[in-house]
Order: C-alpha cells, then sequence, then structure tokens
C-alpha cells in the first residue's frame, strides 16, 4: 500500500492540480503524505520544508532538469528550504522556459496556420502547448509530441537549463534529500545511475509503461547508499499509483526532518 506518494506536479508547472485541492486528492488515494515537485519552481505557499495541510503532510519538493553531458537528468530535490542561489536559478529558468515557449508556440502556429490558446509565462511546458494544439487540431497531445514538439521534432526548442554539478549543489545547499527521478526514461540508463555516486537517493518506484530490470537498480541503490524514494510524477489528481510503503516513508521523512 502506497504511504506516501513523493513525486506530484500542480498548476505551478504543468500538473492539472491545485495545492489546495492537492488533500482531498491524497485523501481519495488513502495517501498520508505528499511531494511537490513541481519543474524548476519552488512553491511560496509551503512555509516549511515539510507541512501538514488538512491531515496530509506535505513535502516542499522539486524537480530540477540538469545537463549530465550525455544526456539530461532529472533531479528531485525534497525538503526545500529555498536559498537566494536556487530561487535565482528557478528565476532565470522561468524566463528561459517563457521565451521557448515563444519559440515553439510560433513555430507549431506557423506549420499549422492556426493560432494557440495558449501564451508564454512562467511555468509553461510543452504539456501546456500539447494539450493547445490537441484542442484546435486533429492531433492527439502524444501526436503533438511525436510529430512537433517531441526531441528531434520540427519544433523543439531546447531548454538551457544548469549543468548536473551546479543543479546538484543548488539542491544539496537548499534540500534535505536529493535524488534521481525515473532512472529508466532516459536513454542510458546505466550512465544515469552512474551519477548516483554523487547524490542521496533515486526513484525506485515509479509508473513506467514498460518493463525495467529492478534488479540493476536495487545493485545501485546498494552500491552508492541510496535511499529509495518513489511516486506517481502525478500531473492530475490521480495520486499514489506508485511511492513508498510505511516503512520506506519513515526513511526518506527522517532524512529530509530538519532541526
Amino acid at each position: 500500500m502506497v504511504a506516501a506518494d513523493l513525486h506530484v506536479h500542480t498548476t505551478r508547472s504543468d500538473g492539472s492540480l491545485t495545492l489546495d485541492a492537492l488533500p482531498a486528492a491524497a485523501a481519495d488515494a488513502g495517501v498520508e503524505a505528499v511531494a511537490v515537485t513541481d519543474h524548476d519552481r519552488l512553491q511560496p505557499a509551503l512555509d516549511g520544508p515539510v507541512t501538514t495541510r488538512d491531515g496530509v503532510t506535505v513535502v516542499h519538493g522539486i524537480e530540477l532538469r540538469v545537463d549530465a553531458g550525455e544526456q539530461r537528468l532529472d533531479l528531485l530535490g525534497y525538503g526545500v528550504e529555498p536559498t537566494d542561489a536556487l530561487r535565482a536559478e528557478c528565476a532565470r529558468i522561468q524566463r528561459d522556459r517563457r521565451e521557448r515557449g515563444r519559440a515553439i508556440i510560433g513555430c507549431v502556429e506557423d506549420r499549422l496556420d492556426r493560432s494557440l490558446p495558449v501564451e508564454p509565462r512562467a511555468g509553461l511546458g510543452r504539456p501546456h502547448i500539447a494539450r493547445a494544439v490537441a484542442e484546435v487540431s486533429e492531433y492527439s497531445v502524444q501526436g503533438v509530441f511525436d510529430d512537433l514538439i517531441g526531441d528531434d521534432c520540427p519544433c523543439y526548442v531546447p531548454r538551457a537549463v544548469p549543468d548536473f554539478e551546479r543543479g546538484r549543489e543548488l539542491l544539496a545547499d537548499a534540500c534535505g534529500l536529493v535524488g534521481l527521478a525515473h532512472p529508466f526514461r532516459y536513454r542510458d540508463t546505466d550512465a544515469a545511475l552512474a551519477r548516483c555516486g554523487d547524490l542521496d537517493a533515486v526513484e525506485r518506484w515509479y509508473p513506467y509503461d514498460h518493463p525495467v530490470d529492478t534488479d540493476r537498480l536495487d545493485a545501485s541503490i546498494e552500491r552508492h547508499d541510496l535511499l529509495p524514494t518513489g511516486g506517481s510524477d502525478a500531473h492530475d489528481d490521480r495520486l499514489g499509483v506508485a511511492g513508498l510503503d510505511g516503512a520506506a516513508w519513515a526513511r526518506v521523512r527522517e532524512a529530509i526532518a530538519r532541526d
């Protein structure tokens, strides 16, 4: 049974769940703890690294995209106490997101010869654009990624992200725990797992849409003495699809606790 879902997105980035609606969604899923891990963005309404909202434990987290050279990775920071440096980097990334979004929207509008019901803004991600395209065309959301805005597609525009070391340092200074997200979603899983030697944790439980070699992941957890984390990567209100049981959550909770 999932006690803690430590990978949830809200309307602060590309999720559809508001922070106010989070406790009810957690209760519906029978989940006692949730980590809000919006993309490259802090949650100002959370006034501590771990708080309680309507009986649900809420961890202030963040998901930060970094460039590891051979590929880009997503790092999860848990128990955020924002530093000036992390705030500044998030602000820079959001400016870049806005301009990147403007470029993608313009490219898609030119290619389809129609206007999209979406505007460049902080927090804008490709899922927002894909949903907007689906509203005014025959494309499905996945089809938009497959044909227009996915990596290597004609309207793809890369983001300017911090390198691995810079991102790791920013999170280590601000968070109680820093881990690698969804290791089997990367082109080179072995290279991604090798980076865990510099991290505290790795996402062990995740709802992949394909079989994964959990023995290889467990070997990395043992080799690097990592805490296993997990979550549903929810972008809607369906929480608890994956996550930690009570014992695993207790270990993570202790690691991110602040004096």
